[in-house]
C-alpha cells in the first residue's frame, strides 16, 4: 500500500487562526472558552461557548461572500493555510488525481437558522436566493474543489462527531490504493447559533457554566464534569502519498499511518467500551504497530458524565497496564466541541504535540474521579521530545468510532 504524508495543515479555531497560534495556546493552557450570551435572546439558557474571531468580509469579495455560510468560509480559510504550508501549486498537480474530503455534523446551520427564523419568526415569505447552497452539507468541499479546480473525487462525510476524523481516513485509504495522489482533508463546522443551540441544550448534554470562571467550564475527566461545551471552527490538513511529494520536492510534516473505524450499533447516544476499543485496535493494526509504540493519546474527552469513563476503559482494554504510563489529554477543555470538526482539529493538535515534543494539558482537572485514572497531563502540558506516535480518538453520537495514528 501507498504510504501517506500529511504535508500541510491549517485551522481556523477558538485559539488562534493558524496552526502557529493554536498550539501555542494549547501549550499554555489557555482556554478560548467563553460567554457568548450577548450573541443571543435573553431565553437562551447555553450563555457558553468556544467561539471563533473571525470577519469573512476581510477574506472574501462582498459578491463571493453572500454565498457562503460561516462554515464554508472557515473552511476555505484554514484550507489556504494548509496549501501554503504544504508549497502546493495545483497549476503543477494533476488535478483529475486530487480531490476533497471534507467532514461535518451541520453543513450550513447558520444559514438553515436564519431561513427559518425569516419564515416563522418574521413571517416572512421569501429566504435568501442562495439559502440552499449555503445550508447544504456538501457545500464547503464543494467550493474547495472550485477555487483549486480539483477533479478528483470530492466527499462530504457527516457521521456527527467523528464526521472530520473519518473524512481524514478515508482521505488516507484513497491515497493508500492508488487513486489519488493529493486529497485535501478535514472539517469544518459553525454551530453556534440559537437554534442549533437550543437544540443541544434540551438534549441536556451541555456543561453547566462555572461560576466563577466561564473559560474553565469543559471540566473532560474530572469528578466535577457537567457536560460538553459547543466550539466552532475548521482544520485542513493535505494528504499526499510519499511519491508524489518526492516528486515535487516537498516536505513531509508527518506520515499517517493507521485508520480504525467501527460502529457501536447499541444505542444511539450512549458510548461503547468495545466499539471505541475495536476501533484504536484496528487503527493500530492498520499502523503495524504495537500498542507499546504509541507515545500520546489525544481523547475524544467530550466532558460528559457518559464518554469519559467509556472512554477511559477503553484505552485500558487496548493497552492493558501500559495505559498508565500514556499521556492522554483531552484539548476539547480548551477549545470546546467542535462537532464535525473536532476529530480534524484534534489531529492537528497531535500532529504539532509530537512536531513540539510538547503535549498540551487537559484544563480545568482539579477534583479526580477515582473512574477516570489515567495520566490526562493535567492542568499543565510537559514536554516530550522522544515522542513520535500519536493517536487521535472521535466517538460520536450515533455510534460511529474513528481513529486516526499520526508519526513524525
Amino acid at each position: 500500500m501507498t504510504r501517506v504524508a500529511v504535508s500541510g495543515a491549517g485551522v481556523i479555531s477558538p485559539l488562534g487562526n493558524d496552526c502557529a497560534s493554536f498550539f501555542a495556546a494549547l501549550a499554555e493552557g489557555r482556554s478560548g472558552i467563553g460567554r457568548i450570551g450577548s450573541r443571543f435572546p435573553e431565553r437562551m439558557g447555553c450563555r457558553i461557548g468556544g467561539a471563533v474571531a473571525f470577519d469573512g468580509s476581510k477574506i472574501f469579495p462582498a459578491a463571493k461572500l453572500r454565498m457562503l455560510d460561516r462554515v464554508s468560509q472557515f473552511a476555505l480559510a484554514a484550507c489556504a493555510e494548509a496549501v501554503r504550508d504544504a508549497g502546493l501549486d495545483f497549476k503543477q498537480v494533476d488535478v483529475s488525481r486530487a480531490g476533497v474530503s471534507l467532514g461535518t455534523g451541520t453543513g450550513g446551520a447558520e444559514s438553515t437558522d436564519e431561513g427559518y427564523f425569516t419564515l416563522y419568526g418574521q413571517g416572512s415569505d421569501r429566504v435568501k436566493p442562495f439559502s440552499v447552497l449555503m445550508a447544504m452539507s456538501n457545500a464547503a468541499a464543494s467550493w474547495i474543489g472550485l477555487d483549486y479546480g480539483l477533479t478528483g473525487p470530492n466527499l462530504t462525510y457527516t457521521t456527527a462527531c467523528s464526521s472530520s476524523a473519518v473524512a481524514i481516513g478515508e482521505a488516507a485509504r484513497r491515497i493508500a490504493a492508488g487513486d489519488a495522489d493529493v486529497m485535501i482533508a478535514g472539517g469544518a463546522e459553525a454551530s453556534l447559533n440559537f437554534g442549533t443551540l437550543k437544540a443541544w441544550e434540551a438534549l441536556k448534554t451541555l456543561a453547566t457554566e462555572d461560576p466563577a470562571d466561564p473559560s474553565a467550564s469543559c471540566k473532560p475527566f474530572a469528578k466535577d464534569r457537567s457536560g460538553l461545551v459547543l466550539g466552532e471552527g475548521a482544520a485542513i490538513v493535505v494528504l499526499e502519498s510519499f511519491e508524489h511529494l518526492e516528486k515535487r520536492g516537498g516536505r513531509a510534516r508527518g506520515e499517517l499511518t493507521g485508520y480504525g473505524l467501527t460502529s457501536d450499533a447499541t444505542h444511539i447516544t450512549r458510548p461503547s467500551v468495545e466499539g471505541q476499543a475495536a476501533a484504536m485496535r484496528r487503527a493500530l493494526e492498520s499502523a503495524r504497530i504495537a500498542p507499546g509504540e504509541v507515545d500520546y493519546i489525544n481523547a475524544h474527552g467530550t466532558g460528559t458524565v457518559a464518554n469519559d469513563g467509556v472512554e477511559t476503559a477503553a484505552i485500558k482494554a487496548v493497552f492493558g497496564e501500559r495505559a498508565y504510563s500514556i499521556p492522554v489529554s483531552s484539548t476539547k477543555s480548551m477549545h470546546g466541541h467542535l462537532l464535525g470538526a473536532a476529530g480534524a482539529l484534534e489531529f492537528v493538535a497531535t500532529l504539532l504535540a509530537l512536531e513540539k515534543g510538547f503535549i498540551p494539558p487537559t484544563r480545568h482537572l482539579r477534583i479526580r474521579d477515582p473512574e477516570c485514572d489515567l495520566d490526562y497531563v493535567p492542568e499543565r502540558g510537559r514536554a516530550a521530545a522522544n515522542a513520535r506516535v500519536g493517536m487521535s480518538n472521535s466517538f460520536a453520537f450515533g455510534g460511529t468510532n474513528a481513529v486516526l495514528v499520526v508519526r513524525t
